[in-house]
């Protein structure tokens, strides 16, 4: 198994290297502008390589789940609706209803949906005929969450890694910590080149990336919570800097009528960066917070209770909201 994790992060780099390449040479970059403050032309096709990479996975490993290999099949699909948006700039509601279609054939034809949202203490949260339309609200939900964090060098692969270190510390398949290692090594390699180390060609995830991974960790924890019985407010607080940022910056944005679908610089990276004047500083703290708030969700959880656990997550949201308005 060693030997096939070598092999694999060696053809990731190797894909990665070629691709991005080829990026410069079709002019498939993004170009600094009043938002984008990159000093020059940056291939935006980091997160299309890294499905590549996923695709590849599937014939270098024997991931012994329908599921898990459907998930990385169709999270290209999604990856390509990115792409186009990146190079053609859809608007919100083109660009929405092209997401739903891979997430639609998941759902319906390969029935892989939530089925309850936990048990706690004396009752379970079971969804019944709101499974199907639940789902497809949370995936949506989610995968435009992980599309907030995208817009510093390092700040969604990073925050990604924090979530996927968390469910491998969760699982106890040896299957399922594979499947994490594959999603894992292509995003630790991606960072060389977003951050152009060792002059390598610098890549963006674009949204092509944030699409994918939001996709890809949305079904992975619906893979979790319905077959290997992880509870779901713990895999809720392994992506709860996600979920609170996300709510909190369009519940300030409704408050102050403000567009929730344009994009703006009152995202928690840009004000963290404005105020540390550090990326490193920056990504580190949102790297630890979704760490910590896991590991206060998880000791409330295993020594008190999963309804605590709950409600514990709810009143940091709400706390964490109040400090969102307040800075």
């Amino acid at each position: 198994m060693l030997k096939s994790i070598i092999l694999y992060a060696i053809i990731s780099f190797f894909i990665l290297i070629i691709f991005s390449k080829i990026s410069y040479i079709f002019n498939l970059v993004d170009m600094p502008n009043k938002r984008k403050k990159h000093l020059k032309p940056t291939a935006f096709t980091g997160g299309l390589i890294i499905s590549f990479i996923y695709i590849a996975s599937i014939f270098i490993f024997e991931i012994n789940s329908e599921k898990l290999n459907l998930t990385l099949s169709f999270a290209f699909l999604i990856t390509i609706v990115g792409f186009i948006d990146d190079k053609y700039n859809l608007n919100f509601y083109t660009k929405l209803s092209l997401q739903i279609i891979p997430i639609i054939y998941l759902i319906f034809l390969e029935n892989f949906n939530l089925i309850d949202i936990g048990e706690y203490n004396y009752f379970k949260l079971e969804l019944n005929n709101f499974a199907i339309p639940f789902t497809l609200l949370s995936i949506l939900f989610l995968i435009n969450a992980f599309n907030y964090f995208d817009g510093s060098d390092g700040t969604l692969a990073l925050t990604t890694i924090s979530v996927l270190c968390i469910l491998y510390f969760l699982s106890n398949d040896e299957n399922d910590k594979l499947f994490l290692i594959i999603i894992f090594l292509p995003l630790l390699l991606f960072l060389f080149f977003n951050f152009s180390t060792f002059k390598l060609p610098k890549l963006f995830l674009g949204d092509s990336g944030s699409l994918l991974l939001g996709f890809v960790i949305s079904f992975t924890l619906i893979y979790f919570a319905n077959y290997k019985s992880i509870h779901p407010i713990l895999l809720a607080w392994s992506i709860a800097i996600i979920v609170f940022e996300f709510l909190s910056l369009n519940i300030i944005r409704l408050k102050n009528n403000k567009n929730l679908f344009l994009p703006g610089n009152d995202h928690l990276h840009y004000i963290l960066l404005k105020n540390t004047k550090s990326l490193f500083q920056t990504n580190l703290f949102i790297f630890l917070a979704n760490i910590i708030f896991f590991i206060i969700g998880y000791m409330s959880f295993i020594f008190i209770s999963p309804l605590i656990s709950l409600i514990l997550f709810i009143s940091l949201f709400l706390i964490y909201l109040t400090l969102r308005k307040k800075f």
